[in-house]
């Protein structure tokens, strides 16, 4: 049970590591949760602080989710032989709640994407390739972001599906619930219109 606790943790603290709010400070002397969308995340960064600090912001955060996901792998082969069996994508999915809401940003983070899919990464690398060419084809034909991860989450539960892999299913069906629920708002503003799009696709 020990082992359970001190890997979940472990995992919970790397996705709770705020990419967006380390970069905004340090390189660009900006706390992004006080500009647009307040968001900690890759959107956000891209918004506020341009394209270099949000493609580094989205990187950090698709690794934060690969790592995790990768430590009972690392754990097992590097430092000892884990007396219990931990499902990788459990570990993982510890990683997108600390994205979520990180201790160390006063729990606000961001919205589950880029470390769900980092995640999936680790897991199982081709559904990460269909997940972007879905988010890229559905952003080049909307314009929107968020109804772009939402499509992604949508096409990544029916990728799961069928692999016939019930602990990928059920991981993939909870990443994705999260997803939805952190662009409640999104949803809202798509419905009225009022929904920011991207310029430069």
């Amino acid at each position: 049970m020990v082992y359970y606790l001190v890997i979940f943790l472990i995992a919970y603290l790397i996705g709770s590591i705020p990419s967006a709010l380390i970069i905004g400070k340090v390189f660009y002397n900006t706390d992004i949760r006080n500009h647009g969308s307040g968001n900690l995340g890759g959107t956000n960064t891209f918004r506020t602080l341009g394209v270099k600090a949000g493609l580094t912001v989205t990187i950090a955060d698709i690794l934060k989710g690969t790592l995790a996901t990768a430590i009972p792998y690392l754990y097992h082969n590097f430092i000892a032989p884990l007396p219990v069996d931990i499902h990788p994508l459990l570990v993982g999915m510890f990683a997108v709640i600390g994205h979520m809401y990180p201790i160390f940003a006063g729990f606000k983070g961001g919205k589950a994407v880029a470390t769900s899919g980092g995640v999936l990464l680790f897991y199982e690398p081709l559904i990460f390739v269909v997940l972007l060419i879905a988010f890229f084809i559905s952003l080049y034909l909307s314009k929107y972001v968020s109804l772009s991860s939402m499509i992604a989450a949508v096409v990544a539960v029916v990728y799961s599906i069928t692999t016939s892999d019930l602990p990928l299913i059920i991981i993939v069906l909870v990443l994705s619930i999260f997803i939805f629920y952190r662009h409640r708002a999104n949803i809202k503003r798509i419905k009225n219109k009022t929904e920011p799009k991207v310029k430069w696709l």
